[in-house]
């Protein structure tokens, strides 16, 4: 379900959600959830069924009850778009989670912060903690390692027989690690890893780290 790594001597809890619990800090980071997305689907007619606009929710509430954690930071993109009836299931949300929410805005994050402000959640551009930077983007900025996401990172496997399998992953390069789209209903990209990048493959249980071939 889980893979500890080491970054900067740091520790961090990869989980099988594509949520990332950095110990030290108690935090738990998320990224790229795009909630309101099904519902915004539906609204122009696409045949999702109304019940998956819990998925997020629930697996929200999973991952928090696992790692209990003191802090969390969505690494941009919590919402998919406009105002829509997913915002007050997310008011009640936060609500029943108490606890403290960073939101450091992404692409999609375009409702006002005010809404966020009034429901208690903190809202920034990115985020510099203990030699760390917190941003939707993936940035190499020098004497940081970023935390980011936007690329929804995944990698493709081949098996016996040309078979091949998707994963979404952790993609972790020299200065920055980008985690995968956490939502339910978000796409992927295949990423094509340089030397010495590192790739933590996700399955629905698990997180193993993948043998690149570059």
């Amino acid at each position: 379900m889980t893979l500890e790594i080491t970054i900067n001597n740091n520790t961090f809890v990869l989980h099988c959600t594509g949520s990332l619990y950095w110990v030290e800090k108690r935090m738990l980071l998320i990224s790229d959830v795009h909630l309101g997305k099904v519902s915004h689907f539906r609204k122009y007619g696409a045949a999702i069924p109304g019940q998956a606009k819990y998925k997020n929710f629930l697996k929200l509430d999973s991952v928090v009850s696992f790692f209990s954690p003191e802090r969390i930071c969505f690494l941009g993109d919590l919402f998919h778009s406009t105002l829509n009836n997913e915002w007050d299931l997310f008011a009640d949300w936060i609500n029943h989670t108490q606890i403290p929410v960073i939101l450091v805005a992404g692409n999609h994050d375009i409702i006002s912060p005010h809404k966020y402000e009034s429901l208690g959640v903190t809202v920034c551009s990115e985020w510099q903690l203990n030699g760390f930077l917190l941003s939707h983007h993936p940035e190499q900025r020098e004497g940081l390692f970023t935390l980011c996401g936007h690329i929804h990172p995944a990698v493709l496997l081949e098996g016996m027989g040309r078979q091949f399998i998707k994963l979404p992953c952790f993609f972790r390069s020299q200065q920055q690690m980008i985690l995968p789209a956490f939502g339910e209903f978000t796409g992927t990209y295949v990423m094509e890893p340089a030397e010495g990048d590192i790739i933590y493959g996700i399955t629905k249980e698990d997180v193993i780290q993948v043998e690149a071939k570059v």
